[in-house]
């Protein structure tokens, strides 16, 4: 971690109190590195944001037509939800299509994130399940593809179920490494996550930005990064930061967040992505730091810059309300 800057830096009365570090690469659809922050080559856990690209094998293999899967589903396939009822209403859908039930997930339960972020009590135990975990529609989309393959759905998170070497060797591909290069590791959901170096995640956000242009997986890029666009309020939530970002979009923006510092952010009409990760997981940073490289970058025009302006998190206030620090910037990036 000794290559990383601060990308994000607090101040409390002028001096200098937090420093949030990381790193960034923005890169083409070829893999030709656009610009960066630190070491564009640092090797991360994707997390969350690989979501999308883990649905390539179910929707590649005509999968979504296969169970008449809309575009909200195909959407949910790539979501880290909050479990409100309209995702957990889409999970149940989903599961029914394919003949399976939720009790077939093996994503496990936790509290929806819908409490926390809309501020609102949390639900009461019993009275939510594996739908409403943030990985439900992946996981979902993991069970459907056994089912189209006639492949068993007891161990479908096992690394070395066909279903899981599909999503390895599609997500290979797609950031332009080999199988072998992908560092394996468990999620919190515990199915396989890979870990790769921040320009590698660009460029598969680039390709999946670009849609039908892509001479490998067109169609398949083309359905998820439209459903994105399309449904960004079914891949995050109420007051999250991807619907945001989408919606401040207005189509052109691709963009999936995952734990512990990740971002994914695509321009369909630049046909270029950045990865960013900052090294201590902070979500604000995370929000903060991006808006920072859109505003490097030159994709932000006015109305965009003020839709955003509540994720720069720029002043600090007390319980009072009172402004007491700053967020600011720490980085430049360096043009190629």
């Amino acid at each position: 971690m000794s290559g990383l800057v601060p990308l994000i830096e607090l101040y409390r009365g002028g001096t200098l109190e937090c420093i949030h570090f990381g790193a960034v690469a923005v890169c083409d659809t070829q893999g030709k590195l656009v610009a960066s922050a630190a070491d564009p080559e640092w090797v991360s856990f994707t997390r969350s944001t690989l979501k999308a690209l883990q649905a390539l094998p179910f929707v590649r293999s005509g999968g979504p037509r296969l169970f008449n899967f809309t575009k909200q589903d195909v959407a949910m396939l790539c979501a880290s939800h909050s479990g409100e009822p309209m995702h957990v209403q889409q999970v149940t859908g989903m599961l029914d299509k394919a003949g399976l039930t939720y009790r077939q997930l093996q994503c496990g339960c936790h509290v929806p994130y819908y409490a926390e972020t809309m501020g609102v009590p949390p639900p009461a135990p019993g009275t939510y399940d594996e739908r409403s975990h943030n990985c439900s529609g992946k996981h979902t989309g993991f069970l459907a593809c056994c089912v189209q393959n006639g492949q068993p759905v007891g161990n479908y998170l096992a690394p070395g179920h066909p279903v899981q070497q599909a999503v390895r060797r599609d997500v290979a591909a797609a950031v332009g490494l080999g199988p072998e290069d992908l560092k394996i590791g468990i999620d919190g959901c515990s199915a396989p996550n890979y870990a790769m170096p921040l320009s590698a995640l660009a460029r598969g956000y680039a390709r999946l930005a670009s849609g039908a242009a892509d001479p490998e997986f067109g169609e398949a890029f083309a359905l998820l990064s439209d459903a994105m666009t399309s449904h960004p309020e079914l891949v995050s939530g109420t007051g999250r930061a991807d619907l945001a970002f989408m919606r401040a979009g207005r189509g052109d923006w691709v963009t999936k967040a995952g734990a512990d510092g990740m971002q994914a952010f695509a321009s369909k009409s630049r046909g270029q992505a950045f990865a960013l990760k900052i090294a201590d997981g902070n979500k604000v940073a995370v929000n903060a730091a991006t808006i920072a490289v859109l505003d490097q970058l030159g994709w932000l025009d006015a109305r965009q810059r003020e839709e955003l302006r509540p994720w720069r998190s720029e002043p600090i206030a007390n319980t009072k309300g009172t402004q007491v620090g700053e967020r600011k910037p720490g980085f430049k990036l360096q043009f190629a």
